[in-house]
């Protein structure tokens, strides 16, 4: 069993707060972790169990009265339990009364999006971090807003980083021996989540396209979004593809990357990227493996941006900064991956590269990123497939991408 990074926000907002709400992807390990920060004496209901779902749906009043220090599994799947949750905790505001999870996020639909504000804490889990499998309790975020180089432990190197990659984070594709397996759990991960997931929260007209519609996302991962080409892809509108990007991003199979800019630069592009938030469903999806990797490792680069992006993530939902992430690029074709930007404004900027070796030329765009930013660059990072940490000017350094759990 995995140590959870998060597990201590889980159990801070459990004694300070009503209601806190774990969600993730499906299977990402959520009701282990609600089960062991929740403690042994809570109730623990599932909406996967058909008659309890019946019951939630049919009357939500009545299905929360009486209810006290209770975990409820999958809210998603009966969205107006939150409203009758938001009446029961007003009348008894005690904290860590109600413990819930959903595998799509369900503040995204109007009619429940304020119904708990003041009253939820969220908290986002996503799939095993690296550094959740080794054990370890990472600091990079920390050193590297510090301004400090980090220090590279267990590093991995070429084909080993390479099948970490395509792996990806869901305990059930980790625990399987054999790249094959591991894919097929996830073309049957991602069948499961395309259609019951989704009609949990929306009515999907061309729900059968959606697979091709994935794959044509994952074919441009990393990438800025263009609706109308993923559109043209399925045949649908852009307005229709927007729709299901916004949808697969409820069920975190997808992150759209908002840009980063500032009045400083005028030409800056204002379109988001897109990453898939497990590599290892990324690469299943665009049939990636080992053995094709070597003999195409430009096919690399969209995988391992996407494994960066979402150990990041996963390392900032855990970390007591609060970071915001952005994209950066100009019409001059300077670009940063990755911009992390803390609630007091300082910046740091990473670079992501598949290969071994960093030249000053890859730094470009982390110093466009530092002159935009000018005294609130904290710094910027290259992570690459190395095994060394080197410095490239006053706060730029390269250094091993197993520097995320180190």
């Amino acid at each position: 069993m995995y140590r959870r990074l998060i597990e201590p926000r889980v159990r801070e907002a459990l004694s300070d707060t009503q209601v806190v709400l774990v969600v993730g992807p499906r299977r990402a390990g959520k009701t282990t972790l609600v089960r062991i920060a929740g403690g042994e004496d809570r109730v623990y209901l599932t909406l996967d169990d058909q008659t309890t779902l019946a019951s939630a749906r049919t009357d939500p009043v009545a299905f929360v009265r009486g209810l006290d220090r209770v975990t409820i599994d999958e809210v998603q799947r009966a969205p107006d339990l939150l409203l009758a949750i938001k009446k029961t905790v007003d009348e008894d505001p005690r904290p860590g009364r109600f413990l819930l999870t959903g595998s799509a996020n369900v503040l995204t639909l109007a009619k429940v999006a304020d119904s708990l504000a003041g009253r939820m804490e969220v908290v986002r889990l996503l799939p095993l971090s690296r550094a959740e499998v080794l054990g370890r309790t990472p600091a990079f975020l920390e050193t590297v807003f510090a301004a400090k180089l980090p220090k590279p432990k267990n590093v991995i190197l070429g084909d080993a980083l390479t099948e970490t990659v395509l792996t990806g984070g869901f305990p059930e594709a980790l625990s399987r021996a054999g790249e094959r397996r591991r894919q097929d759990w996830a073309r049957s991960y991602l069948n499961s989540v395309l259609t019951r997931d989704l009609r949990d929260i929306a009515d999907v007209e061309k729900l059968t396209e959606l697979p091709k519609f994935v794959r044509l996302l994952a074919e441009h991962a990393g990438q800025l979004v263009n609706y109308s080409e993923f559109g043209s892809g399925i045949h649908v509108t852009h307005k229709t593809a927007q729709r299901y990007i916004a949808l697969l991003e409820q069920i975190f199979l997808v992150a759209a990357l908002e840009p980063w800019y500032t009045n400083r630069i005028k030409r800056i592009i204002k379109t988001p990227k897109l990453h898939f938030l497990d590599s290892g469903l990324l690469a299943a999806s665009r049939g990636l493996t080992v053995d094709r990797i070597k003999q195409h490792r430009k096919m690399l680069g969209a995988a391992i941006e996407s494994f960066v992006f979402a150990e990041i993530m996963k390392l900032a939902s855990a970390s007591d900064l609060r970071l915001s992430p952005y994209h950066f690029r100009d019409q001059d074709m300077h670009e940063v991956d990755i911009v992390l930007e803390k609630d007091d404004g300082m910046i740091v900027g990473v670079e992501i590269k598949a290969s071994a070796t960093v030249s000053a030329d890859d730094f470009a765009g982390l110093r466009k990123l530092a002159d935009a930013s000018k005294s609130k660059f904290a710094f910027g990072v290259v992570l690459h497939d190395g095994d060394t940490v080197v410095p490239f000017g006053h706060n730029l350094a390269a250094a091993p991408i197993s520097c995320l759990w180190s």
